[in-house]
């Protein structure tokens, strides 16, 4: 069997509208380890189940950790929080919390999501986090999307039919 090569898979890959969440975890010593994600995925409804793919690294040493972890799903203005927790340090970012079941929760994000893992399941480089929603709330704010590897201002008017 011919396996596709890794570029080609990203540019396809992106094609896909995804939308952008900060996992967040307490990381063990008083401070919050947050990390951008786009690979948040809902499982099943019963029992609520969502997982995130995660990389060895530091979110993933305290996923294992903690056992637990938080999606907050970005606003439409969350571009700045976004590249902070990929990595790129915004100082204008000045991310504001608040703890739900123990978890950083996001001021502002469309969606939260409070997880605890039931399960993880090493894939290739990344490890899938499956894990049963024990609390979630949402409001009606437009989110970040992402598409062909760029930022896009929510979903606009919905499509008639």
């Amino acid at each position: 069997m011919q396996r596709v090569g890794a570029a080609e898979f990203r540019r396809a890959a992106s094609r896909f509208v995804t939308g952008v969440a900060v996992l967040t975890v307490p990381d063990g010593s008083g401070g919050i380890c947050g990390m951008t994600a786009n690979s948040f995925v809902t499982v099943s409804l019963s029992p609520p189940t969502v997982l995130v793919s995660v990389r060895p690294g530091r979110m993933h040493q305290a996923i294992t950790q903690a056992g637990r972890y938080g999606v907050n799903v970005l606003p439409k203005d969350g571009q700045k929080l976004s590249r902070h927790f990929a990595g790129r340090p915004v100082e204008q970012a000045d991310p504001s919390w608040q703890l739900v079941q123990r978890l950083p929760r996001l001021a502002g994000c469309v969606a939260f999501f409070a997880c605890e893992v039931m399960q993880a399941v090493d894939v290739g480089d990344h490890t899938l986090f499956i894990a049963e929603v024990t609390d979630c709330d949402c409001s009606d704010t437009d989110p970040l999307v992402f598409f062909s590897s760029r930022y896009h201002l929510g979903p606009g008017a919905p499509l008639e039919g």
